[in-house]
């Protein structure tokens, strides 16, 4: 990032001699940014910017005092504003794109930082510092978007073995129900074949028919004995 701190301090000291027409607040602001007075100069610079809000020079200028503070998404707001008042010189207009693209960059914002940087190409297709730093974001974008890819790739694997372990898990467990329904069922079939007391089927009609048989088998046999008795009298044993 050393190269692109380089690059901004280049396009801030090119508008050094142009804001001599500003107000002595900004002019005081950029003798304080020369000796390395940052938090000075952005005080005058902010003093510039309330005695004409529509100073490219002085937002510009307090846009680089921040930068040089790490204050990179102040800077930002500061470059922005520059943009916005659109001066007809396209050199300060590239100049405030380049510099919107560094503060883009340094907040990990590649994508738009590159933005930045092909706005300010195409204000001063000549700036090669500009064409540096954009390749050295597109270079910077395409590292993030393998690793990203490489992230993402690694979270599916992860995914995909953590649902593969379910599935197991998952195959464990209903084999294991399987199972125990299957020893169910044979004790119950070993229970079933265990042999079982018969239960009296006799109803009491059918008592009472084998009753009545068997007294009427009795009075049968008495019927026969007493015709027997008749048939066969006995003899007196006394001879008179």
């Amino acid at each position: 990032m050393n190269k692109l701190i380089f690059i901004l301090m280049l396009s801030s000291l090119a508008f050094f001699a142009s804001a001599q027409k500003e107000s002595s607040d900004v002019r005081t602001g950029n003798n304080l940014y020369k000796k390395g007075k940052f938090t000075e100069a952005e005080i005058a610079y902010r003093k510039g910017i309330l005695k004409n809000q529509k100073s490219f020079e002085a937002n510009y200028d307090l846009g680089n005092a921040l930068f040089r503070q790490k204050k990179y998404s102040e800077a930002l707001e500061q470059y922005n504003d520059a943009v916005t008042l659109q001066p007809k010189d396209k050199r300060k207009l590239a100049a405030a794109f380049h510099n919107t693209g560094n503060s883009l960059l340094l907040n990990n914002k590649i994508e738009e930082s590159i933005k930045a940087y092909e706005m300010a190409l195409r204000n001063n297709p000549k700036d090669n510092d500009t064409r540096y730093n954009l390749a050295y974001a597109q270079e910077l974008l395409k590292k993030q978007q393998q690793q990203n890819k490489q992230n993402k790739n690694k979270q599916n694997k992860d995914q995909q073995k953590k649902d593969q372990q379910k599935q197991d898990q998952q195959k464990k467990d209903q084999q294991k129900q399987d199972q125990q329904k299957k020893d169910q069922q044979k004790q119950d079939q070993q229970k079933n074949q265990q042999p079982q007391p018969q239960q009296s089927q006799m109803t009491k009609e059918s008592a009472q028919q084998i009753l009545d048989a068997l007294q009427q088998d009795e009075k049968n046999a008495q019927d026969k004995a007493k015709k027997q008795q008749i048939r066969n009298p006995q003899k007196a044993d006394k001879d008179w």
